[in-house]
């Protein structure tokens, strides 16, 4: 949510944002919020100018009386002056309803090094990182998707899709899951399940080490909480409503993580507040018709590691760069080669003011896909969720910041472990870092697993 403040002093720095967001048709609402607040704030003047006459007529009745005088027309005055303040303060009332309808629903002001673009292709790419497994059919496409700066080995044979390899390894049964649930459901399976608990334990020990709290939260929140952190009119749809509660499942960490401290005051000497979220995630996917029908890169429930920091604003940006770079350690940790990209205002969502994404090199896919998020969302959800903080108990609260950022999302670092670590007879090679939460360096095709057992 935006400051008032903002868009009253300098309201062509939020027209300008729209208009690089291609939000357009919110151009309009600038002037309306201006008027509406010129009527409130003239509004509020009329209501301290009569409560000033009132108080002084109070004063006068006051004197009259002691002398014997009559006061009915003082009296009069003051039940009238009585009736136009609760008119007015009604109409204050209404008039701060219009302006907050418009302030809830008006996009975070992105930071001046987001690219301006109408989708993801206007992404930019701004470092890579590894060396590529990429098979000679797709080497043209990955020097384009690449820019030519990224090292690679180039296979004579086509590595699997995680799909594929999913069913060599017995990884997960996806029919059963979806007669059981639906579609974009599984059942995982086998040293998969080791190796989702494996990732969440990999990720939360390297964030702890880094001072991050570790957290469950709960894993259904309020309506209240889901409006604070993000836009909810297009969140809506993606999420899942428990029928006849207010109560709503959590689609990431995040959220509850930014109603930990709604409507608090925080001890600035305390800041930043670090957090690591732990959860499963439930999304309905709605609007992904068509998209990763099959496989576990984009389903309906999933594992997530998720950081979330409470920062002051000063300090947002600096945590923002140090919360993608933890992101980034993890992956190279698991030997996972990627690129992180600068989110385009058109691709950026109305809540972050700036946003990183990595994208993993899928070697079966033969192309980067999204599999960390990270955000500086500046004030627009401390405001909503009223999170502010002090350093000194009579000094004005400020609104602290808050970011977040995958860690990582279980299920789409499985598929690029299978896609990058399988050799060309179906094993899959765990990175190193994994070995001790596993407790085995490598995943067997089951036709491997079952000749062994004969032999």
């Amino acid at each position: 949510m935006l400051d008032i403040k903002l868009i009253r002093e300098n309201p062509d720095l939020v027209r300008g944002d729209l208009i690089k967001r291609g939000e357009l048709e919110k151009l309009k609402w600038i002037d309306e919020i201006l008027e509406l607040d010129a009527r409130w704030r003239e509004n509020l003047r009329k209501i301290n100018q009569l409560k000033k006459e009132r108080n002084q007529l109070a004063i006068e009745i006051g004197k009259r009386k002691n002398a014997g005088e009559p006061v009915e027309d003082l009296l009069a005055r003051s039940d009238e002056i009585a009736k136009q303040i609760e008119g007015l303060e009604k109409e204050v009332e209404e008039l701060r309803e219009k302006i907050n309808y418009y302030l809830w629903r008006l996009p975070n002001i992105t930071h001046e090094s987001v690219p301006v673009g109408k989708s993801d292709e206007d992404n930019v790419p701004i470092r890579f990182w590894g060396k590529a497994k990429v098979w000679e059919g797709f080497l043209e496409s990955f020097k384009e998707q690449s820019l030519g700066k990224m090292e690679y080995e180039l296979l004579s044979w086509r590595p699997r899709i995680h799909l594929d390899m999913l069913e060599l390894l017995k990884g997960a049964d996806l029919e059963r899951a979806a007669k059981v649930s639906g579609a974009r459901f599984y059942y995982l399976l086998n040293e998969l399940v080791i190796l989702d608990l494996a990732l969440i334990r990999f990720a939360l020990d390297k964030l702890i080490e880094k001072g991050f709290t570790p957290v469950i939260p709960p894993y259904m929140v309020r309506r209240f909480v889901e409006e604070g952190a993000t836009t909810f009119g297009d969140f809506e749809d993606v999420i899942y409503k428990v029928e006849g509660e207010d109560l709503y499942l959590i689609p990431t960490a995040e959220h509850p993580l930014a109603g930990l401290h709604a409507d608090e005051i925080l001890d600035g000497n305390e800041l930043p507040l670090l957090y690591v979220g732990v959860s499963p995630c439930f999304r309905k996917e709605a609007g992904t018709a068509g998209k990763d029908t099959k496989g576990i890169f984009r389903v309906h429930q999933f594992h997530k590691v998720e950081q979330f920091v409470y920062s002051r604003p000063e300090e947002s940006w600096e945590w923002h760069e140090k919360i993608i770079a933890n992101a980034e350690e993890i992956f190279q940790a698991l030997e996972v080669p990627y690129r992180v990209v600068n989110i385009c205002t058109g691709d950026l969502g109305y809540v972050a003011a700036k946003k990183y994404d990595i994208e993993a090199w899928m070697a079966g896919q033969g192309k980067f896909r999204e599999v960390v998020s990270a955000s500086n969302c500046t004030e627009w959800q401390a405001r909503r969720l009223n999170i502010r903080f002090r350093d000194k108990t009579n000094e004005k609260p400020r609104f602290v910041h808050t970011l977040n950022s995958t860690a990582i999302a279980t299920s789409r670092a499985i598929v690029a472990i299978l896609e990058n670590h399988q050799t060309e007879e179906g094993v899959v090679k765990l990175p190193k870092a994994l070995w001790k939460y596993t407790g085995f360096k490598e995943i067997l095709p089951a036709s491997m697993k079952e000749k062994c057992c004969q032999d």
